[in-house]
């Protein structure tokens, strides 16, 4: 940063001051967490002579733990994109209106998640279910390690209960899919040929306020070639609609060249890895018995309702450490 010339680029200026200010950041980090560590020793000495002390080296030990853990967490994310912005879109799978229903709490937990967590959070889409719910639904993310960290909850997620919209109150199993893609910039490498766009405009329109602005101009971009369909339709005019939804399959089309380099790497190793991210990865159950389970982790958790509350992270640090550990560190 202090080279001559430095910021005559003003992109990669910002670029590069924002990886300088993440790495003091997690230095500064690092080096308070090990100074309470080094206070701990005498902490706990003094507590060993004074039991009223025993609280607050308890509540130190917490601290600190929870802290090792957010930084052990940040040193899981070695991906070109991990430390940048997510696109995350949920899509009903196979259920009727159970399955639109459950799409619409699994976008509500998805975002609740994301804000637990600090990020800021931007509904770009969603499109009604007929009777309730949602067909499908999409948001960005933005804040440091969300792509990396939005990856554990790609897949789909299975719902087992008794169904509120069947006569017979008989026991339903619906699936919802969780698509994550990151946010790319405008430079990054993926060719789209304008030919290869077919383009619609449409009238927004279904759950109103509850979701998003009603608006006469959103836009929606098919991908001829691979088929990806992306839309957008919380922006008051259609041309900054289509130039999100652009954004959209930029970052659709470099997950799925990174999803293809993975799938190849994998061969090239012989291994049996996990690359399909359309598989079901959790299931959550409200009947005969309440639990969630990850079924790549095994990690379980009795209370569904915090779960469905946004509280994911331990299912996701599960994923990550396995991850990390199946790929070698």
């Amino acid at each position: 940063m202090g080279a001559a010339g430095f910021w005559d680029d003003a992109e990669r200026a910002a670029e590069v001051s924002a990886r300088h200010a993440r790495a003091t950041r997690r230095l500064q980090e690092y080096r308070g967490l090990a100074a309470d560590v080094e206070d701990l020793d005498g902490l706990v000495e003094m507590a060993a002579e004074d039991a009223t002390l025993e609280e607050e080296v308890l509540e130190q030990i917490t601290s600190v733990e929870g802290r090792l853990a957010a930084l052990e967490e940040q040193r899981l994310f070695s991906g070109p994109y991990d430390a940048g912005d997510a696109l995350v879109s949920v899509n009903a799978g196979a259920g009727g209106t159970d399955a639109q229903d459950w799409a619409e709490m699994v976008l509500r937990m998805e975002m609740r998640w994301a804000e637990r967590r600090g990020f800021q959070v931007e509904l770009l889409e969603v499109s009604p279910g007929e009777e309730a719910g949602i067909k499908s639904a999409t948001f960005r993310a933005a804040g440091e390690n969300a792509y990396g960290l939005f990856g554990a909850e790609r897949g789909v997620h299975r719902l087992v209960r008794l169904s509120p919209f069947d006569s017979a109150h008989r026991r339903q199993t619906s699936f919802a899919g969780v698509e994550v893609a990151p946010v790319v910039p405008d430079t990054e490498a993926v060719e789209i040929i304008e030919d290869d766009l077919q383009v619609d405009t449409y009238r927004a329109s279904g759950a109103g306020g509850q979701h998003v602005n009603k608006t006469d101009s959103a836009v929606r971009i098919t991908h001829r070639p691979t088929g990806i369909v992306v839309q957008c339709q919380n922006e008051r005019s259609q041309s900054s609609n289509r130039a999100t939804a652009m954004a959209m399959l930029r970052a659709k089309l470099v997950e799925r060249q990174e999803r293809e380099r993975q799938e190849e790497i994998a061969r090239e190793k012989g291994e049996a890895q996990d690359v399909n991210f359309g598989s079901q990865i959790r299931s959550y159950v409200l009947h005969p018995y309440t639990m969630v389970k990850d079924h790549r982790t095994s990690h379980e958790m009795g209370d569904v309702q915090r779960v469905l509350d946004g509280d994911l992270d331990e299912f996701v640090r599960a994923y990550l450490l396995r991850s990390a550990g199946r790929g070698g560190g």
